[in-house]
């Protein structure tokens, strides 16, 4: 029910983007990630408060905690008010979404918001076991963790701004280049610095990289394809997402004996196709 709930909430950035003219759309997306800031204040305190609620099952009141969020949200939501949709709009062909995902805007969105997801997962996940593997305390891996979250979602203020200033593919590609960044820096050293700034350098090139795509995936349907475009976009990211925080646990000694290397070995892989791919694009445009 959670992982309902959750793809549910993914759906406000396309919501939000619908309901205003095109040269908006990166500001407004930009606007509803800074939500994801105030979450990551909020959301680690609820566990902290609630996860002794009931004695006899641990953690139970955490979730109670976020059903409480979630009821929360329900009257800001029935709150809104938003134009209905004009039947010229919405009504005219559409066409199918196989020959959709082999436009060039799609190729270059929908892989750039892989990359940027999936590698945050990823390593996201195997940086506390390396930091803990690596003779650092939790209480530091946890700070990290914290400082990423902060730099994945602080850029939101600014990030629209800079995509209307610079356009949506330099963007993007900052992000990514940001994101291998991250892999060069894990692979330069062992030291709290060296994790410390890799996440963070990943959580800002998630956020470059994350809604460059997003406002890319919104040039790249008619009205009457957006639903199906939007949602192929959200099952192959977060599809992604779900499969790579699966891949450190299964990666053994990598996030272990060889602290975070394997993974830095795959984030300039896939970083430095996906910039190839969106640079490519740039020229193109």
């Amino acid at each position: 029910m959670a992982g309902f709930y959750g793809a549910s909430v993914q759906s406000y950035r396309f919501a939000a983007s619908d309901a205003v003219p095109p040269p908006q759309r990166p500001t407004v997306i930009s606007r509803i990630m800074i939500g994801g800031l105030i979450a990551a204040v909020i959301g680690p305190q609820v566990v902290i408060w609630t996860r002794d609620a009931w004695p006899m099952a641990p953690f139970a009141g955490s979730f109670l905690g976020q059903a409480g969020l979630a009821l929360l949200a329900l009257p800001l939501l029935l709150m809104l008010r938003m134009p209905p949709p004009q039947p010229a709009a919405v009504a005219g062909p559409a066409r199918p979404l196989a020959v959709i995902a082999r436009s060039p805007g799609f190729v270059v969105a929908v892989p750039a918001g892989i990359v940027s997801c999936g590698l945050m997962a990823f390593i996201m996940t195997a940086a506390p076991m390396a930091m803990v593997g690596c003779r650092h305390t939790v209480g530091e891996a946890a700070l990290g963790i914290q400082w990423h979250v902060l730099a994945m979602f602080a850029p939101s203020f600014f990030t629209g701004r800079q995509i209307a200033r610079f356009g949506k593919i330099a963007i993007t590609a900052c992000g990514l280049v940001l994101i291998g960044a991250s892999g060069l820096l894990a692979l330069a050293g062992l030291e709290l610095l060296h994790f410390w700034g890799s996440l963070i350098l990943l959580g800002v090139g998630w956020n470059f990289g994350f809604i460059g795509a997003t406002a890319l995936v919104t040039d790249c349907y008619a009205a009457p394809e957006r639903a199906k475009v939007q949602a192929l976009n959200d099952f192959l990211v977060f599809g992604t997402v779900a499969a790579a925080s699966f891949g450190p646990g299964s990666g053994g000694r990598s996030t272990t004996a060889v602290p975070g290397r394997t993974c830095s070995t795959i984030s300039r892989c896939f970083t430095s196709r996906s910039i190839a791919t969106v640079t490519i694009a740039g020229f193109r445009r």
